[in-house]
């Protein structure tokens, strides 16, 4: 039975640090990920993605301050259901023409969103089903500190937890072999 547990576990050292150092959007996707292992995990612990959709673009967002990442599971017993909900939330700072058009391009669209962490983890939400940018707001504040930027809110439901990207570290999100022949576009 696939859900029987395999595994224990000790307390963990206090090394990790909370925070996203940046995300990666790619245009949605059906498959061409290659992930290592099966979803469900039968085969041992959840795969990870070893590369992405052959030769494609993936933009980069750097992220300082309060953006964040949860995953909730979401399970009935009732109905015999679980599944996870990812959200995202983005506070991109600087209100300009070019990002507005790429918010509603966003908004337009369901992207998979590679989040990276201060640790040095990597993981994609939206694997199967994309990312619905569901919220967010374009505003300049009230007072002179207030932000003046987005805030936007991406939700993935899906079947299993985010994968994880293999190799990933804290100066690499996506690494070569990963990345497929693919080119990471960055910011001016």
């Amino acid at each position: 039975m696939a859900c029987s547990l395999t595994l224990g576990r000790n307390e963990p050292c206090k090394e990790s640090v909370g925070g996203l150092a940046g995300v990666y959007f790619i245009n949605y996707a059906s498959g061409g990920f290659t992930v290592s292992g099966s979803l469900d995990g039968s085969t041992g612990a959840l795969p990870y993605i070893t590369s992405l959709p052959a030769s494609s673009s993936v933009y980069y967002y750097e992220l300082k301050g309060t953006s964040n990442y949860t995953e909730t599971v979401n399970t009935s017993r009732e109905n015999g259901t679980t599944f996870f909900s990812q959200e995202l939330t983005l506070n991109l700072k600087q209100l300009t023409n070019a990002m507005t058009t790429q918010l509603k391009l966003m908004a337009w669209g369901r992207p998979q969103i590679i989040v990276w962490t201060q640790n040095g983890d990597a993981f994609l939400v939206g694997y199967k089903e994309g990312a619905d940018l569901t919220g967010g707001t374009i505003q300049t504040g009230g007072a002179m500190g207030d932000l003046y930027g987005y805030s936007a809110t991406f939700t993935g439901q899906e079947q299993y937890p985010a994968i994880w990207i293999s190799g990933s570290n804290t100066t690499n999100a996506i690494p070569t072999g990963v990345l497929n022949g693919g080119v990471i576009v960055y910011g001016s």
